[in-house]
């Protein structure tokens, strides 16, 4: 048993495969944390472990989650397990916290009683890497853009989230216990897509409600954007087919529709399946890869 006066404020669990210079970034951030009596817990889905600092201010666990296709729901089951602290903060690792984003979750979920979401705003690839380097959080913070689906949060305390598919995993926060009684994360999803809408489904049908934790801005890293999707066009399907078997409706829509507009599949949102038509070429893959400037689907 964890001495509680030892216990980490809170637990900051991440996940990898690949994006070793992301990783970097957002332990970089973590070490300019208002907050420094954390603990980082990372579950790696790939062969070897990630390259880490012994110098960092916080300690951290590695664990490995191994699985062809990325085992999301996995690794985030992995890193709650070992979490020594009873707040859980699931930051993306293509996320760079602001130095506040520690303080903020832990005030705010102790007060709230919440799962609480985190504001994230997307780093176009027009960023040339010595700027991002250089450059302090506020300088980022000014090239960053604000996702239209998501609010723009004023520093005021938590605010309260009625709707429950506006869980996203990039930065979220809940207590051990919230994750234990929500059953954790359902691990039939496979690859991209779903195992967030069903974790946030899970929540609610315990009782646990949603809210935004304010001063809490991470900023997402760039990577290679496609829309719609369809170089993930298997496991959406996959994944929103095992959504529907769970809870009777359908998640992912957005990419669903896109996929009927390009002859791919036969669908619509009152259907109890999903019927392909044809798999989308590799030509078709390439066409969606959109340019640098865009930082989101």
């Amino acid at each position: 048993m964890i001495d509680a006066k030892r216990r980490p404020a809170a637990s900051i669990l991440t996940l990898v495969r690949g994006r070793q210079s992301h990783l970097d970034a957002l332990v970089d951030g973590l070490t300019r944390q208002t907050c420094l009596t954390i603990e980082l817990v990372i579950a790696y889905m790939q062969p070897e472990p990630p390259s880490i600092s012994e110098a960092l201010p916080f300690p951290v666990t590695l664990v490995c989650v191994r699985g062809e296709k990325l085992p999301l729901a996995a690794a985030r089951n992995a890193a709650a397990a070992l979490a020594a602290s009873e707040r859980l903060i699931f930051l993306d690792v293509d996320c760079i916290p602001s130095p506040q984003l520690v303080q903020s979750y832990i005030h705010q979920l102790d007060i709230s009683g919440r799962c609480l979401l985190g504001e994230v705003r997307y780093l176009p690839g027009t960023l040339l890497k010595t700027e991002s380097t250089d450059a302090t959080f506020d300088d980022l913070a000014a090239s960053a853009k604000q996702h239209p689906a998501r609010p723009c949060l004023p520093d005021c305390g938590w605010i309260a989230e009625p709707e429950p598919r506006s869980l996203w995993g990039l930065s979220f926060a809940l207590t051990q216990a919230q994750y234990e009684a929500s059953g954790g994360m359902d691990e039939n999803y496979e690859g991209y897509g779903g195992e967030e809408t069903d974790f946030a489904e899970q929540l609610a049908a315990n009782g646990i409600k949603l809210g935004w934790c304010t001063n809490a801005l991470a900023l997402h890293q760039y990577h290679a954007v496609y829309s719609p999707p369809l170089d993930k066009f298997d496991d959406i399907l996959s994944n929103a087919v095992r959504f529907y078997g769970k809870w009777g409706n359908w998640c992912m829509e957005y990419w669903l529709t896109h996929f009927v507009d390009y002859g791919l599949i036969e669908w619509c949102s009152s259907a109890t399946k999903i019927k392909v038509l044809r798999r989308p070429s590799q030509a078709d893959i390439s066409a969606c890869r959109q340019p640098p400037e865009v930082a989101f689907a």
